[in-house]
C-alpha cells in the first residue's frame, strides 16, 4: 500500500485551532484514504485546513488509472454526494488545495454550524473506480465565553475572578486580551480579577485574533433569564430556562405569573428544564437569587397543532326546511387555525363550501341534509370533525302508480301505490271520490280480485307533521266481458205485416261490445251492430232472433221471439184467392166427368184399354200445363202480438208448431194428334188434384 501522512494544522493566517491528532488509514485492495486525526476543535471565526492523501491501483485490466474527480463532502442529497464547493452554506468560504495524491480542504470564517464530519471522495476512469474515506474527520467549532470562577458581593460593587473559557483544549502559551465596555483594558492570561460595578460589561479574545472576541457579560446585579433553544417553541420539545448573574448566586427560585398570582414551580436550580413542554406551560417566568435579586420576565409561547375541533349547529333541535342554520367549527391551536368546511357525498368530498369558522345556510333545503366536516389547520398540523344535518320537510307531491302496469282485467290482483318524499316519513290515505279506502305508512291499496265497480278516479294524500298534499288523480280502468245483453223490439205491441221493425241489443262491457244478430236455425248472421231493422215485415220474418255481445274479454247472448200478424187487406185477398181456387176445382171436376161419359159411348180400342191409372192421364208430361199450388196459412188461434224469450243458448231453428196448410194441384192436357206408344201411356198421368189439410 502506498500512503502518505495526512496533516491537519492551524493556519497561521487563520486562527488558533486546537488539535487531537491521530493517524487514520483506510484502504481496501489498493484503494485508500489516510487521515492522521479523527477530531478537530476550532474556535468560531477561525480558519482550518484539513488535508489527506489517497492511493489507488495504477493499472486495472491493462488500463492506466486516472483520477477524474475528487471533492470533500459532509452530506448527501438523495443518492448524490454534495460537493462542499456547491453547498450554499459554505459559499465563498471553501477552497481545495490539491496535488499529486493529496488534497487539502480550507474553511475560513468558521461558524458553529460548520461542526460536522468531513469526508474525502475520489472518482477514477476505471469501472466502479470510486472510493470514499470513511469514517472522516469530525470538526467541532466553539466560541469563547467569559465565566465567573469566584466572586464576592459588596455594598456597591462585586469582586469577581473572570475566566476566558473555550470547550477546545488550548495551548498554554496563548495570551488573551480583556475588554471592559468594549474597550481593551488588560492583556494577560485567560484569568482576570476585577472589581465589577453595575452596568459594566466584559469580554475576552485571544491575542492576535481580536476580531473574534467572546460575547460580552453584563455585570448587572439583576439576574438574567434566558431560553434555550432560542426561536419558536413547539409542544413536546425540550426547553431550558436559565437564571444567571455574572456573579453566581447561592440559591435560585423560579416563578410563573398567572394573572395576579405567582406560582412557584418545583425547581431550586439555576436551570428550569421542561423535558416535554406543553401548551399549558405557556406564560411569563422570572427567577430570584439568594441575594434578593429578581430577574426580568421572560415569556414562553408554546406552539402546537390544532386540537380535535368541535362542531356545533345553531339553533339546536330539529332543523326545518327554510329556516336559517349556522354550523360552527372551533379548535384550540397556536398559531390560530384556519378552517374549511366540506360536505361528504358518498366516498367523495365536495369542493370547499366555506373557509370560515362558520358555515351559514340562510334558507336551508332538504338537499342540504348530509354529513359535513370541518378541518382546522395550522403549520404544525391539522385535525377535523364531523356533524350530521337532517333537514325536516313537508311531503312533496305524491307519485301514484298502478301495478301490474297495462290493462287491468276484472278478477285480477291489483295494487295502487303512493309514494312521497318527506322527512319524517309520510302517512298515506287513499280516496275514491270522497270515500276513504286506506290509511297507513305503506301507501299501498290492494285489490285481491278487482271488479268493474272498482273502476274510477283515485287520489292519495301524503302528510306528516310539517304538511300534507294531494296526489294527481289516478284513473283505474277495469276491463270485463259483456254482461247478459238486454234485447227489445220497436215499435212495441203488435207487429203487422208490411210494417218496419227494429230489434235493439245492449250490454254493459269494457271495452265496448260488438253486436251480431242471428235468426234461429240460420248460420249466417242477419246483421251487425246494436240495432237490426226490418223495413218491410213479412210472415216469414216470424221466429226466434238472438243477439250476441262480444269483446276481447268474452261474450254473452240473449233471445227475442218475433211474431208477424197479417193485416186487414191481406185477409180479404186470402179469402178471394180461396174462392177462386174452389170454383176452379169444381169447374174442372165437372169438365172431366162429362168427357169421361162421352168416351164411354165410343167403340173400344185395344190400345185405348188401360187401367184406371192410365185413363187418368190427360196428355204427355211435356204437354201438361205447369202444376199450380196454392198455400194458405190459417191462424186458428191468434197469438199475442209480441213476446220475448231470454235464454243463453242459440235457439233451435225449426218451427215446433205448424198451422193448417192446404195444397191444390191441377194438370191440363194439350190437344195432340200424334199417336202415343204404350210406353208413353205408361209415363203419362191424368190430371191430378191434391189437397192436404194438416192440423195440430
Amino acid at each position: 500500500m502506498r500512503g502518505a501522512a495526512m496533516s491537519l494544522s492551524a493556519a497561521a493566517s487563520g486562527f488558533v485551532v486546537f488539535l487531537l491528532s491521530v493517524s487514520v488509514v483506510q484502504s481496501q485492495n489498493g484503494w485508500g484514504v489516510t487521515y492522521t486525526s479523527t477530531e478537530i476543535c476550532a474556535l468560531k471565526g477561525s480558519t482550518v485546513d484539513i488535508s489527506c492523501t489517497y492511493i489507488y491501483p495504477s493499472r486495472i485490466n491493462d488500463h492506466d488509472t486516472e483520477v477524474e474527480e475528487s471533492f470533500w463532502f459532509t452530506k448527501m442529497n438523495g443518492n448524490e454526494f454534495v460537493d462542499l464547493r456547491t453547498d450554499s452554506e459554505y459559499s465563498g468560504r471553501v477552497q481545495y488545495i490539491c496535488g499529486n495524491n493529496d488534497c487539502t480542504l480550507r474553511i475560513t470564517d468558521l461558524r458553529e454550524s460548520d461542526s460536522a464530519e468531513y469526508k474525502f471522495r475520489f472518482i477514477t476512469n476505471q469501472h466502479n473506480g470510486k472510493y470514499t474515506g470513511s469514517p472522516g474527520v469530525t470538526l467541532s467549532v466553539t466560541d469563547l465565553q467569559v465565566q465567573v470562577s469566584r466572586s464576592q458581593v459588596y455594598e456597591s460593587y462585586d469582586w469577581a475572578e473572570l475566566k476566558c473559557h473555550s470547550s477546545c483544549r488550548r495551548p498554554d502559551h496563548l495570551h488573551y486580551v480583556w475588554y471592559k465596555n468594549g474597550q481593551k483594558t488588560w492583556r494577560g492570561t485567560s484569568s482576570y480579577s476585577v472589581s465589577v460595578y453595575p452596568a459594566d460589561s466584559y469580554s475576552c479574545a485571544v491575542e492576535g485574533y481580536e476580531k473574534s472576541p467572546s460575547p460580552p457579560v453584563y455585570a448587572s446585579r439583576v439576574a438574567t433569564v434566558s431560553l434555550s433553544p432560542s426561536g419558536e417553541i413547539v409542544e413536546g420539545s425540550s426547553v431550558t430556562l436559565s437564571c444567571t448573574r455574572y456573579v453566581p448566586a447561592t440559591t435560585y427560585t423560579w416563578y410563573k405569573k398567572i394573572g395576579n398570582r405567582h406560582l412557584q414551580p418545583p425547581s431550586k436550580e439555576p436551570q428550569f428544564v421542561f423535558r416535554s413542554i406543553q401548551s399549558s406551560d405557556s406564560g411569563e417566568y422570572y427567577c430570584t437569587t439568594g441575594l434578593g435579586r429578581t430577574s426580568e420576565y421572560i415569556s414562553i409561547n408554546v406552539k402546537y397543532a390544532p386540537r380535535v375541533s368541535s362542531v356545533s349547529v345553531s339553533p339546536s333541535g330539529e332543523i326545518v326546511e327554510g329556516s336559517s342554520v349556522t354550523l360552527t367549527c372551533s379548535s384550540d391551536a397556536n398559531p390560530a387555525a384556519t378552517y374549511t368546511w366540506y360536505k361528504k357525498n358518498g366516498n367523495r368530498y365536495l369542493q370547499p363550501l366555506s373557509k370560515e369558522p362558520q358555515l351559514v345556510f340562510r334558507s336551508i333545503q332538504s338537499s342540504d341534509s348530509g354529513e359535513y366536516y370541518c378541518t382546522a389547520v395550522n403549520k404544525l398540523g391539522r385535525t377535523y370533525n364531523y356533524i350530521s344535518i337532517n333537514v325536516k320537510y313537508a311531503s312533496r307531491v305524491p307519485s301514484v302508480s298502478v301495478s301490474p302496469s297495462g290493462e287491468i282485467v276484472e278478477g285480477s290482483s291489483v295494487n295502487l301505490t303512493c309514494s312521497s318524499d318527506a322527512n319524517p316519513a309520510a302517512n298515506y290515505t287513499w280516496y275514491k271520490k270522497n270515500q276513504t279506502l286506506f290509511q297507513g305508512p305503506e301507501g299501498i291499496h290492494h285489490f285481491t280480485s278487482i271488479s268493474s265497480e272498482d273502476r274510477g278516479i283515485y287520489h292519495c294524500k301524503s302528510e306528516n307533521q310539517y304538511g300534507q298534499i294531494m296526489s294527481p288523480p289516478l284513473s283505474v280502468d277495469v276491463q270485463y266481458a259483456p254482461r247478459v245483453p238486454s234485447v227489445s223490439v220497436s215499435p212495441s205491441g203488435e207487429i203487422v205485416e208490411g210494417s218496419s221493425v227494429t230489434l235493439t241489443c245492449s250490454s254493459d262491457a269494457n271495452p265496448a261490445a260488438n253486436y251480431t244478430w242471428y235468426k234461429e236455425d240460420e248460420d249466417s248472421p242477419k246483421a251487425s251492430g246494436q240495432n237490426f231493422t226490418i223495413t218491410y215485415v213479412r210472415p216469414e220474418h216470424s221466429g226466434n232472433y238472438y243477439c250476441e255481445a262480444q269483446n276481447r274479454r268474452g261474450c254473452h247472448n240473449s233471445t227475442l221471439h218475433l211474431t208477424v200478424v197479417a193485416g186487414a187487406g191481406g185477409k180479404l185477398a186470402a179469402a178471394g184467392t180461396i174462392t177462386v181456387v174452389l170454383l176452379a176445382i169444381i169447374s174442372l171436376s165437372v169438365f172431366l166427368w162429362i168427357r169421361k161419359k162421352r168416351a164411354s159411348k165410343e167403340p173400344s180400342d185395344p190400345e185405348e184399354r188401360a187401367d184406371n191409372r192410365e185413363q187418368l192421364r190427360i196428355g204427355q208430361p211435356e204437354e201438361q200445363e205447369d202444376l199450380q199450388y196454392a198455400s194458405v196459412h190459417f191462424s186458428t188461434k191468434q197469438a199475442d202480438p209480441l213476446y220475448s224469450n231470454i235464454r243463453a243458448g242459440r235457439p233451435l231453428r225449426h218451427m215446433e208448431q205448424q198451422e193448417v196448410i192446404e195444397y191444390a194441384a191441377v194438370s191440363f192436357n194439350r190437344a195432340s194428334t200424334a199417336p202415343r206408344t204404350r210406353g208413353q201411356e205408361t209415363r203419362e198421368d191424368p190430371a191430378a188434384l191434391y189437397s192436404t189439410v194438416n192440423r195440430t
